[in-house]
């Protein structure tokens, strides 16, 4: 078995899932692909996965790529793990320019002016992953960990011949997370919940004990007592929504804050300090890992000082059951073709799926209550026309894109969408495709 990472220089990462499948006994030997353009990062990544099998007795054979092309060749799993124009020139640039007009962002990953651009600067790369792919291993799955997700993954199921899903961990850290925020965690053991939507915009659903007794009044309760007013400070957004709306999302607030229109605005900038809402967060947190990363690359590249325990990340489980044919439920995004019945079909949705030897399989939801379709189709609107924006090279359908976004919309006119597009544009130069 065959398992290539692009990006392979997200250290950290292949860490978590290389180590999830050196601890998965009965995988047996794997080959790991390295491929990565930052040569360092390659190397560091090579090490720690020696310093993991060296301690963990594991079976992976590590080996490092330069040519793409042949780090792929005869893959059966792909895991792509890339940051295109990386922290700097790139996201500097998706925040700065923006700020010029106005215009605030908390994470600018996965919607807003800052996804947009992330997009449109990302798929370019993927259609060369994809017709290499398709030339010397077109049988393989390939897992997206790369965000804006559901514009890449999106785009990479409907418009490349490649087998795509796409994989993030919000889902998984959303009920114990919320449950331990207003003391509930104990119940967590044993809980019964169902989770659908989009990424970054799906919805608990519902969610019961192990006696099936519903939690969500509880839920609601606490949410709203004094009591556990402190254990929620870092998720106000989140509780907002849920008790405006009826039910809980599943990605953080700070990430929230951006898909909606009502938390960012410069008319009521007393609204940061009551959803304690960090703006520019996402620049402020990669230069935190880039002053961090030294100390740890001391620690397990250089030192070879690497524990592992298993993570809660999808991949090495998903590589497991299609190679056991072990039966395996994950939340992942495909597109929707009916799935969620009131969203489009051509949709990247987050719906339960199953997992075996036969691949992927993604389970009927049926609809969403009817104001969550609402909310999510505010921001499918943005992903489908970012994509139809790439494909055409037209700037006026990357404009409208741009003008449908919630929180873009909510605080600029279209005059100035359109410069905050023009000037994102001649800022990233030759990062983006030539758009007319």
């Amino acid at each position: 078995m065959k398992i290539t990472f692009l990006g392979a220089g997200s250290t950290v990462f292949v860490k978590n899932v290389v180590g999830d499948l050196i601890l998965t006994k009965d995988i047996g030997e794997f080959e790991v692909a390295l491929f990565d353009i930052d040569m360092q990062r390659l190397e560091d990544s090579f090490r720690m996965i020696e310093h993991l099998n060296n301690k963990y007795q594991g079976k992976a054979k590590a080996r490092k790529y330069t040519d793409r092309k042949e780090s792929l060749r005869g893959a059966d799993f792909i895991i792509n793990a890339i940051q295109v124009g990386g922290y700097e020139p790139c996201t500097l640039t998706d925040f700065e320019v923006p700020k010029r007009h106005g215009l605030k962002q908390t994470i600018g990953d996965t919607l807003g002016i800052g996804g947009i651009f992330r997009a449109l600067r990302t798929m370019p790369v993927l259609d060369g992953f994809a017709k290499d792919i398709e030339e010397v291993c077109p049988d393989a799955l390939f897992l997206n960990y790369v965000n804006p997700m559901a514009m890449l993954t999106g785009y990479m199921q409907r418009f490349t011949g490649v087998k795509t899903i796409g994989l993030c961990h919000s889902v998984q850290v959303c009920v114990p997370n919320l449950l331990d925020s207003i003391g509930m965690l104990s119940y967590n053991e044993g809980a019964k919940y169902e989770i659908a939507g989009i990424n970054h915009q799906a919805w608990l659903l519902n969610i019961y004990d192990k006696d099936g007794n519903d939690l969500y009044p509880e839920i609601k309760r606490r949410s709203l007592s004094q009591e556990h007013q402190k254990g929620i400070e870092w998720d106000l957004v989140r509780h907002e929504l849920m008790h405006r709306f009826g039910y809980y999302v599943t990605e953080s607030s700070v990430h929230s804050a951006e898909y909606f229109p009502y938390f960012i605005k410069d008319k009521y900038p007393e609204l940061l300090d009551r959803y304690k809402i960090n703006i520019d967060e996402y620049p402020r947190r990669c230069r935190l890992q880039i002053k961090e990363w030294n100390e740890l690359r001391d620690k397990i590249v250089e030192k070879g000082d690497v524990e592992h325990t298993k993570s809660i990340e999808y991949s090495a489980n998903i590589i497991h059951s299609v190679c056991t044919n072990t039966p395996y439920e994950i939340n992942a995004n495909v597109i929707n073709n009916g799935l969620i019945t009131n969203l489009p079909s051509n949709a990247c949705v987050e719906v339960p799926c199953l997992v075996n030897r036969a691949g992927i399989h993604p389970c009927q939801v049926g609809a969403l209550p009817e104001q969550l379709a609402a909310l999510n189709r505010t921001n499918v609107n943005v992903q489908l026309l970012t994509i139809n924006a790439y494909r055409t090279r037209k700037k006026e359908d990357l404009y409208m894109a741009a003008y449908l976004d919630p929180h873009t919309s909510a605080e600029l006119s279209m005059d100035d969408i359109r410069a905050v597009c023009d000037d994102l544009i001649e800022a990233h130069g030759n990062w983006l495709p030539k758009f007319n």
